[in-house]
């Protein structure tokens, strides 16, 4: 079987990217210690990404302060507001809900509702309480300071919650080796990220089927130029052997269709799948 270098997967990922109109990051850390980056110098939008941080930072406020992941939360009609992405706004005409914590969770992680995380941002302290929370991992260059709401409210916010994708990486690496939390709230987080629906024309379908992948996907709308602020996957993919390796390709101000943004990401997906499974552990 041949071996695929590093300096052939970059070369592979620029053919993939040449002749498109945007920009793309990728990052990969292996569990046995390969790294890889492209394009990591800058910083890009993170889009619901920046769900995984808030996941992350409410699982430790539950921790300090004993709360069950079955304690419920309300949320209101002033919490569930038409005009951005909320599955549990459209199962809930009513919009007077009450979910437990780790519902609310796999609602902001699994299924990516805006409404969720905003209910989520505050109950963890607010955004700055989020971007605190992930500063203290030491993941390097990225910054949180909108919520849902204030990227709706003007879509040029979406530029300031920011990372390279080395950071997201690094953050994916650290809590999935248990840097952060308790064996039972990293559980429920493994479990939502498994569980994600959306972007499964993304980083999963560069994966044979039988490969499983937790994730966070995330996709902006576009600005009145008809250019897509951010195009985004970052997981972990488990392979049979039980090794791990963690994965981000960010796509920034594309003037792409949707379709073309997916299969840049499948596509890179795939290079990465095949330097990591043939090219030998140091």
């Amino acid at each position: 079987m041949p071996i695929v270098a590093r300096n052939d997967l970059r070369q592979e990922i620029r053919n993939i990217v040449r002749d498109k109109k945007a920009t793309v990051g990728v990052a990969v850390q292996t569990s046995d210690g390969r790294c890889f980056t492209l394009h990591n110098s800058r910083c890009y939008p993170l889009m619901s990404v920046f769900k995984f941080h808030v996941a992350v930072a409410v699982l430790q406020r539950m921790e300090r302060e004993s709360i069950s992941p079955n304690s419920l939360i309300t949320l209101d009609a002033s919490w569930l507001p038409y005009g951005t992405y909320s599955p549990l706004r459209d199962r809930n005409p009513s919009r007077n809900v009450r979910l437990s914590l780790a519902e609310l969770i796999r609602y902001t992680v699994s299924l990516s509702d805006n409404c969720t995380c905003d209910r989520l941002i505050a109950f963890a302290g607010g955004i700055e309480a989020v971007d605190r929370c992930a500063r203290k991992l030491r993941i390097g260059r990225f910054r949180l300071s909108e919520t849902e709401a204030t990227m709706h409210e003007d879509i040029q916010r979406s530029y300031n919650n920011r990372s390279t994708p080395r950071s997201i990486v690094r953050m994916l690496r650290k809590v999935y080796d248990g840097d952060g939390l308790s064996t039972e709230s990293f559980a429920l987080l493994e479990q939502v990220m498994l569980a994600t629906s959306t972007g499964s024309e993304k980083l999963k379908a560069g994966l044979p089927e039988s490969i499983r992948l937790g994730h966070k996907t995330g996709h902006s709308d576009r600005t009145v130029r008809g250019i897509l602020i951010g195009d985004n996957d970052a997981g972990v993919v488990y392979l049979p052997d039980g090794r791990r390796y963690y994965i981000t390709v960010f796509i920034r101000d594309s003037k792409e269709s949707d379709e073309t943004n997916a299969s840049v990401i499948a596509a890179i997906s795939k290079a990465v799948y095949d330097w990591v499974c043939i090219t030998p552990a140091p």
